[in-house]
Formats: C-alpha cells, sequence, structure tokens
C-alpha cells in the first residue's frame, strides 16, 4: 500500500521527463522575465538565482503532451509546480510571455491562451516582471505591488515557504490536489488542505470523504504527528493564525537539504529530503502510516491502537461498549461506542446546571475531529474543566496548546461524539466525561492494582513520621502559635470579610503602611497614576522590584470599609486572565489602601477617546479587547464558584496589560448573587449614567443582564470610538440612539472609528455592532447571557437574533459626567428623560 524508496526510485525512472532539446541547461540562464525578456520558447528554460530550481516545458508522460513546470535542478523528475496541469499543449511550440498588463499567458503554436495567471489590473505596467526565486516561487510584480506568485496556487507539492491554509475572511485556500497518474499531472482525485474549524488540522480528501486527519495543532506539532519534533533541526513548522490567515508553513534551516511535501495519486502525503551524495529521495514521513490513521476507523467514541492487532486494533474509550457487538464480533468497529451509563447533568429554566458527572483521562492520544468543538486560546485547563461541566452537550475537553509545559492551556470542548482518536507517541490527555459511578469502579479497579505497595510504602513512611515528629515537636508547636497569630491578625484586619461568602480565610499579602510609602515616594505626584472613585492611584516599587499600581481609599470619597472589604474578599478568590490581579492590602489606622499588579497601557477609555492615541488600537486589537472583557464577565457569572454582578462595569475600568490584553477592574461595587438567584434590587442605585441597564437606573433592579447592557455600551463605544454621553453630536442623546439610527438606515458602517474603517474587516464589524444592540436591548429577558455572547463573538456562523429599538436615556444636566467616579448616588439625586422611539 505504501511507496518505499526503492519504489520511488523505479516510478522516477519510468517517468523519463524529457526537457525538450536543451535539457536543465537550457538556452538561458537568466531567472527574469521582463523588459528586456518578455518571453522563453519550449526548450528555454529560467532559473533560480542560485541555480536550485528550474522553470520551461516538460513531458512526464506522452511526448506529444507538453507543460510549463517548475522542478529541483538537481532532480529533473521532482516537479513542485505545474502550470498548464489540466490543458497540455501538443507540441513544443508553446511560449510563455508576459504581457504590459503583468499578465503571464501560455500561448500555443496558434496563439491561443492554454493557461493565464488571471493578473487583472486593468492597467498598462511598464515596469511589470516575472522571475524565478530561489525559494521556487514564480514571482509577478510591478515597482509597488505583488501581482501573482505561483505559491498562490499549489499543485501537489509543498516546499519551504509555501502555505496550506485558507483566508477566513475571503475564503482563498491554498491547498495540494494530486496528479491523476505518475505521468498525468492533471488534477486527481486526492486533496491536502487545512480544516479551520476547531483547531488548525491538516485533513486529506478523496473526493468528498475525509480519509486523514494530523490531528490538531497544538502548539509544538499535530497532535498525531509528533515525529515532526525529530527533523526540527532541519526545517522549522509553524501555524499561522492571523484574521486573513489560518496556514501551515515549513521553514528551511541554514544548510538544510532540499525538502518536499508530495501529495500522491492515492492520497499518501510523504516528506521527502534530497540526499544530495546518493541523489536520492529519502522517505523521512508519510501519513497515513498505519490502519489506526484512516479516518474515523473506530468509529463516535472509539479508540483505535495499532498493537492491538486482535480486536482488529479497536476499542472503546473507558466507560463506553460496541454499538452492535456483532458487528465488532465481525471484525466490524465503524459503528463506534456507546454510553454504558447515561450521563447526569441537568438545566433548568435558570440556566443553571446540575450534575454528578466527572472526567477520565485517556492518555497519549491524538486529539479527537475538532470539527464540533469550541476553542478557547484564553482558558486555564481548570477552567476547561468547569466550562465543560456547565455544559450538558460537553463530551470531553483538552489542552489548546501544550508548548508551554505541564498540562497545557488553553481549552477545546466537544460536543457531541468524538471520532478519530487513537494512541500515539508523546500524545496528549484527553478528559471524557463519565457519569459519576462509572468514575467510582475505575477507582476502585486503580486502588485495587496499587493497594499493597502504596500501603508497605506507608507504613515506612508513618514510622519516619513519628521519629521526625518527636524530633521537632518544639519547632511544630512554635509554626502553631505563628499560624494563630496570623489567623486573628488577618481576621481583625478584614473585620470579619463579608458574610455572603461564608469563608473569612482570605489568603491575601498584607503590606504594611511604611512599605507603601516607600514603595509610591510618600504619595509623589510623579508617582499618581490617576483618581477615582475609591481614591488616588499610585505606581510603586517594591522590595522584591515587582511594579504595582497602590489604590489608596479617600477619606473624602463616597466609598467606605464596605467597598474596601468587598474589593479585598471578592478579587482575592477570583484568578483569570482577564480580570485584574489583587496583589495584597493595608490597613493603618484610618488609611485602606489596595495593591494591584500594575499594568502599563492604563485604562480602555485614555486610548479610544484620544483622537492621538486611538490608531494604536487596530481592528485585531479591538476585537481582542471585546472578547476578553466577554470572557472575563463569563467567568463571573458563571464560571467562577460565585455568581457575581459587576455593576459599575465602563471603559474607564477595562485596563489594558502590556499587550493590549484587558482586565476587568473594580469590584467596589460587585454584588453575589446564589446560583439559583435571577434578580436583586435595591435603594441605593450605585454605578454610571449611560451604562446603567435601564431596569436598574429607573427601579433598582439588577442581574447579570445588568452587566450585559453595560457590556453592550462598551462594545459600541470600542468600535466607534465615541463616548455614550455623544456630546458633540446633538442631535443624538447617546451613542445607543445614534447606533440603531444608523443600523435601520443600513448605514451602520457609518459609526465605525475612522481610524480603523480602512483596514478592519467589515463582516466581524457589523456582526460586533449587531451583538452589541442586542446587548443593550430595553428588556433584560431579550439581552443574551455572557455565554450566549461569548459564543456569538466566536462563532461566525452562528445565527443572530433582530435587535429591537433600544430605550434611550439622556441627563437633562448638559454636564453628562460619569458619576460612576462617585458612586454613592442615590435615585432622588438622578435626573434622567427617557426617550423612546425616536
Amino acid at each position: 500500500m505504501f511507496l518505499n524508496l526503492r519504489v520511488i526510485v523505479l516510478l522516477s525512472s519510468m517517468l523519463d521527463l524529457s526537457l525538450g532539446t536543451s535539457g536543465a541547461a537550457g538556452v538561458s540562464s537568466t531567472d527574469t522575465l521582463n523588459d528586456v525578456r518578455r518571453n522563453i520558447t519550449d526548450g528555454q528554460t529560467l532559473v533560480s538565482a542560485g541555480g536550485s530550481f528550474t522553470l520551461g516545458f516538460f513531458s512526464p508522460g506522452a511526448p506529444d503532451r507538453r507543460y510549463l513546470g517548475i522542478w529541483f535542478t538537481a532532480s529533473t523528475d521532482a516537479v513542485v509546480w505545474v502550470a498548464n496541469r489540466d490543458s497540455p499543449l501538443n507540441n513544443t511550440t508553446g511560449v510563455l510571455s508576459i504581457n504590459s498588463a503583468g499578465t503571464l499567458l501560455l500561448l500555443d503554436g496558434t496563439g491561443n491562451t492554454a493557461w493565464s495567471s488571471n493578473t487583472t489590473t486593468g492597467n498598462t505596467l511598464s515596469s511589470s516582471a516575472a522571475q524565478l526565486l530561489e525559494s521556487g516561487n514564480l514571482f509577478v510584480s510591478d515597482e509597488s505591488a505583488v501581482l501573482w506568485q505561483s505559491f498562490d496556487h499549489p499543485s501537489n507539492t509543498l516546499v519551504a515557504g509555501m502555505r496550506l491554509g485558507r483566508n477566513p475572511q475571503t475564503g482563498t485556500e491554498w491547498s495540494l490536489t494530486s496528479w491523476r497518474s505518475p505521468a498525468d499531472p492533471a488534477t486527481g482525485d486526492c486533496r491536502r488542505a487545512m480544516d479551520t474549524r476547531g483547531l488548525p488540522d491538516c485533513v486529506s480528501w478523496r473526493g468528498t470523504a475525509k480519509k486523514y486527519r494530523t490531528g490538531p495543532w497544538n502548539g509544538l506539532w499535530f497532535s498525531g504527528v509528533p515525529e515532526m519534533a525529530s527533523y526540527s533541526d532541519m526545517f522549522t513548522n509553524v501555524v499561522v493564525v492571523r484574521p486573513d490567515e489560518v496556514a501551515y508553513v515549513f521553514n528551511a534551516t541554514a544548510a538544510a537539504p532540499f525538502s518536499r511535501l508530495v501529495l500522491s495519486e492515492a492520497g499518501v502525503v510523504q516528506r521527502l529530503v534530497w540526499d544530495a551524495g546518493s541523489r536520492v529521495w529519502n522517505v523521512f514521513a508519510q501519513a497515513p502510516r498505519d490502519v489506526c490513521d484512516d479516518y474515523a476507523k473506530c468509529g463516535a467514541f472509539g479508540l483505535c491502537n495499532v498493537n492491538t492487532a486482535s480486536t482488529l486494533f479497536c476499542g472503546c474509550v473507558l466507560g463506553f461498549g460496541p454499538v452492535s457487538p456483532e458487528q465488532w464480533s465481525m471484525r466490524e468497529a465503524s459503528a463506534g461506542c456507546r454510553r454504558n451509563v447515561p450521563l447526569d447533568c441537568r438545566r433548568d429554566d435558570g440556566g443553571t446546571t446540575t450534575t454528578t458527572d466527572g472526567f477520565a483521562v485517556v492518555s497519549g492520544v491524538k486529539l479527537p475531529d475538532t470539527d464540533n468543538a469550541t476553542v478557547d486560546m484564553s482558558a486555564t485547563l481548570k477552567e476547561c474543566r468547569a466550562r465543560c461541566l456547565a455544559k450538558c452537550s460537553c463530551v470531553a475537553f483538552a489542552a489548546a496548546d501544550i508548548s508551554g509545559g505541564g498540562d497545557g492551556t488553553g481549552c477545546v470542548i466537544w460536543v457531541g461524539d468524538i471520532v478519530d482518536v487513537r494512541y500515539v507517541d508523546k500524545g496528549q490527555d484527553l478528559y471524557v466525561r463519565l457519569a459519576k459511578s462509572e468514575l467510582v469502579n475505575k477507582k476502585r479497579g486503580n486502588m485495587l492494582k496499587i493497594l499493597l505497595p502504596i500501603m508497605v510504602f506507608l507504613l515506612v513512611l508513618m514510622c519516619i513520621f513519628l521519629v521526625w515528629m518527636c524530633n521537632f515537636r518544639v519547632f511544630q508547636f512554635f509554626l502553631l502559635g505563628m499560624r494563630r497569630n496570623k489567623d486573628i491578625q488577618a481576621k481583625t484586619m478584614l473585620g470579619g470579610a463579608s458574610k455572603e461568602l461564608g469563608d473569612e480565610n482570605i489568603e491575601l499579602p498584607f503590606v504594611s503602611f511604611k512599605d507603601i510609602v516607600t514603595a509610591t515616594n510618600d504619595f509623589s505626584n510623579n508617582n499618581m497614576l490617576g483618581q477615582g472613585g475609591f481614591g488616588k492611584v499610585y505606581k510603586g516599587m517594591l522590595e522584591d522590584e515587582k511594579e504595582v499600581a497602590i489604590k489608596r481609599l479617600s477619606k473624602s470619597s463616597g466609598q467606605g470599609v464596605e467597598e474596601f472589604r468587598n474589593e479585598v474578599v471578592l478579587i482575592a478568590k477570583l484568578q483569570h486572565r482577564n480580570l485584574v490581579r489583587l496583589l495584597g492590602c493595608c490597613i493603618h489606622g484610618d488609611e485602606r489602601l489596595l495593591i494591584y499588579e500594575y499594568l502599563p497601557n492604563k485604562s480602555l477609555d485614555v486610548f479610544i477617546f484620544d483622537a492621538a492615541s486611538k490608531h494604536l488600537l487596530d481592528w485585531p486589537t479591538r476585537s481582542q479587547i471585546i472578547k476578553g472583557v466577554a470572557r472575563g464577565l463569563l467567568y463571573l457569572h458563571q464560571d467562577s464558584r460565585l455568581t457575581i454582578i459587576h455593576r459599575d462595569l465602563k471603559s474607564s475600568n477595562i485596563l489594558l496589560d502590556v499587550d493590549m490584553s484587558p482586565k476587568i477592574s473594580d469590584f467596589g461595587m460587585a454584588r453575589i448573587f446564589g446560583r439559583d438567584q435571577q434578580e436583586a434590587n435595591t435603594n441605593r442605585v450605585v454605578g454610571t449614567y449611560g451604562y446603567m441597564s435601564p431596569e436598574y437606573a429607573m427601579d433598582g433592579a439588577f442581574s447579570v443582564k445588568s452587566d450585559t447592557y453595560s457590556f453592550g455600551v462598551i462594545l459600541l463605544e470600542i468600535i466607534s470610538g465615541l463616548k455614550i454621553s455623544l456630546l458633540h453630536l446633538p442631535d443624538f442623546p447617546n451613542l445607543l440612539a445614534y447606533a440603531w439610527s444608523l443600523w435601520k438606515d443600513c448605514k451602520t458602517m457609518d459609526m465605525v472609528d475612522s481610524s480603523i474603517v480602512d483596514n478592519c474587516s467589515p463582516t466581524e464589524v457589523l456582526r460586533c455592532i449587531h451583538i452589541g444592540l442586542l446587548c443593550v436591548q430595553d428588556n433584560p429577558n431579550t439581552r443574551p447571557l455572557m455565554s450566549s455572547v461569548v459564543f456569538m463573538l466566536e462563532n461566525d456562523s452562528t445565527a443572530l437574533s433582530t435587535p429591537k429599538e433600544p430605550v434611550y436615556f439622556a441627563q437633562r444636566n448638559s454636564e453628562a459626567k460619569e458619576t460612576g467616579e462617585n458612586t454613592s448616588s442615590s435615585m432622588n439625586n438622578m435626573s434622567l428623560t427617557v426617550l423612546e422611539g425616536r
């Protein structure tokens, strides 16, 4: 089934590639077609500057069929690209030329066009030229732009620097298609392409049938091809993920031999490396490599093991059994496996999930097909587990990236069936969801296997421990006393913390006031970063050379001990990459101070509302910020062990780290909900006008949907670069009215910030504005949960409902300040006008 080296050499000799009368030497050694030389005829060639590649006419089979192609000069039968693969010339009168518009034309003897590069500039270009580069790329350009290149139009071969992938924005694909036969370069039945759904994955197809996949990219290699690491000294493998490109590229290292990836007529992909000494192509790897590489060989929830031929290599994932034992006895496993015990997972009307399920680890495998998976590269594995448990349809999860070591980072969650799982060397861990009873049985079996040696070990360890305890008894009493003193100090400083948590043990460092005075240069104005409702914020340097931001409660602030305790208790228990980290606190007399991680780029409003700075946030960065804030809110509402309502979410409370990743801050006004609690009311409305939801501003009612509303306002601000108050557009009471007016008139792109309008993706921007309008709906029941918002932002194919006209709030006071800076305001102090149906 598979081609070995001897067969390759034999096929090479059978091809008998005739290069015409001149062969590889050619009449001319130039590498360029331009004003001086505008064409080559059959028998002439272009040779790259270093001599590595040759372009010319050749016949792989019948001599009366001539093709224009590029091959390795040292191995004339190693053709890497064919121009007219589906329209051969029937004699040697062919001519390749470049016209005044920069288009390459392959003409037959009668002047008819057999192939062209389809360059459509529409203009006459006096300086256009076609050049065969040393990389093997035929490159057409004028003085200012690339007009066309052969690397964008692969045949059956990938060489260093070429891409295999697609442009998600335009749908353009760079894929390999097989030859029809070794002697016929016409388009064959097999195709090799990049699957960009879920994680990037290289897939081989025969017609419409998926035949083989490499497994998803894990940051180091494709998870089913660990041997990629073994030849890293010769070439590096890279997967590029950008809004306009998701692609695999390999690049040769210095002095590395020639290498190519070739898709054969049978659909086999081989990595071939040129041995200049013996003048043969050595096979470094090929795929499929064995029966377990056949796509979905063992069906849904099946697990293929190439070392278990007695069972036709197929088994079931732990907790599953064959769908049809009769078919399995006949060595037919494609029907796959099903659960032995149903999952226990329920979701009530309020969206709360109740489950007793758990996970079993399947180690050392190629990860399943990710077509039905969702991916979040920012999540931790712990967060991934929680998300999977919270979604009853989730059947498995895994780390998306293992390049950093440990358990990996990022999150892949599968819903429905998992298919095409096999054991591989250096494989990854797959966490499969099982019913509680299945996990108990597994644990009992494991305990029986290891119980005896563990008991012996524990007995020995116990003896050693008893001796140690006797020798260090005094030291232990000393440590115990220190711990008790520390606990008393913590409880005293926090004043009992928050009874809502039911947990007063806050593991947060306490910093002395003296150290803070030193760190801030006695609260020097030169160290001041800004000022908010809590008080002033200073930059400081602690003794460990760690830069921090120190928030000092102002005695004139409307906030006090309650808000201080709220920040300490809440943030100390929250860990997420999109939430600001609290590093410590200080209580000294009347002084209340909080120590945070230092974020050099300050807050979001500093950029989006400043004409001189907003250009620093291009569309990919703004999109990253939008998604990051959404993930942070999802964590607060659902993925942490608490349900937390922020209540004061606004652009100035979104801080930006060195990579412009967003972090939600200022939790002084936050409130904790019970898992079953849907809404709460307050007579003391706090927050910032414009960002408050209608039901909260008017009635004091708040819920997770209140934060959804605030998020929608921020989203529209990020895209437009306009403040919610819109004071400089008197025709509209606020940004929501402006956005809705443009939306209903189909002029939505008019609100996009001028600094990004020329380089953003209109489809992505319009979708985000659509989501923003859904978030600011009048009725909280029609606003999406943040889990739905995150899903809509990360899945472009998800249909969106139609928004209704939102309620508009306008302050009667012309100041229209961000009153959240003085968040003690009550309903009696609010002066709002509600404007509907403008």
